[in-house]
């Protein structure tokens, strides 16, 4: 039995959920995820860690699809999920790189954040967070950021809300364009990965991204997930979900991608409908 043990707001369309799965947090590594299914006959959901917790798994969800509005809406403390399968995925392999930048923008890359921040500092880098939130009200609360695990933190706000104004792109040009960066690791919206990877090209550092593609076994039996990644077949749920940033097919993520946008609309219909 996989019961909800917390769950928080963290702005008016993303919350925080805990949920108990010791299975998880005595082997998970950063970058690794869990897939979870509400009950028999629901879809399997990929999410990114948040934090791990005694036997406790946090994540960080955004209200958008059927099955995380279901989560926010009928899931309270105490009621348990059909199935918290994990951790899936190959673990990041880290090391000390020198100075190394984390960057994010929606739920999956800030949750990522967390873990990657504990462990590069814990192998001795030099750890500078850029989250970006589109307006003010937006931004999490401190707790929930990477701010403690790291030795700089940025927000950046769309408007100009909160901290710097812009994206964590226009950002880490500034960064990149006087300081040594040997390493960068961002998640979030695909189409700003795709970005990065453009901003990036040619620089002399590692750049990774978080592919976080349509998945339903989350073991690659499937196919759902494949990636185009350096002129051959790969697949987010085994091969990543980390990739080199510059060796990904962004155009073919991003068509796979909105594969079942309607689909998944007529979803949340019919269950807001209900």
């Amino acid at each position: 039995m996989f019961r909800v043990t917390m769950k928080e707001d963290l702005n008016e369309q993303d919350y925080y959920l805990e949920v108990e799965a010791p299975h998880v947090s005595r082997h998970w590594r950063p970058g690794q995820f869990v897939i979870i299914v509400t009950h028999e006959r629901g879809e399997r959901v990929p999410m990114s860690v948040a934090t791990i917790n005694g036997g406790r798994v946090g994540m960080f969800i955004k209200k958008l699809g059927k099955t995380s509005v279901e989560l926010y809406r009928d899931f309270k403390v105490g009621s348990p999920l059909y199935a918290v399968a994990g951790p899936l995925g190959r673990p990041l392999k880290l090391e000390s790189y020198g100075t190394v930048v984390l960057a994010s923008d929606a739920v999956c890359g800030h949750a990522e954040q967390l873990g990657l921040a504990q462990e590069l500092a814990k192998l001795g880098n030099k750890v500078i967070s850029i989250q970006t939130f589109k307006t003010e009200k937006e931004v999490y609360p401190e707790k929930y950021l990477a701010k403690k695990y790291v030795d700089e933190h940025f927000i950046t706000t769309l408007d100009g809300t909160a901290g710097y104004k812009g994206h964590y792109i226009d950002l880490l040009r500034e960064l990149l364009a006087r300081r040594e960066v040997k390493a960068v690791f961002a998640g979030g919206v695909l189409a700003n990965l795709k970005k990065l990877a453009e901003a990036t090209a040619g620089l002399n550092a590692r750049v990774y991204a978080l592919v976080r593609t349509i998945m339903v076994d989350g073991t690659g039996m499937c196919g759902s997930c494949r990636v185009r990644y350096n002129g051959v077949i790969a697949y987010a749920c085994r091969d990543g979900p980390w990739f080199d940033a510059r060796l990904v097919d962004w155009d073919d993520v991003l068509r796979r991608d909105a594969r079942f946008k309607k689909v998944e609309k007529i979803a949340l219909d019919k269950y807001l409908a209900r």
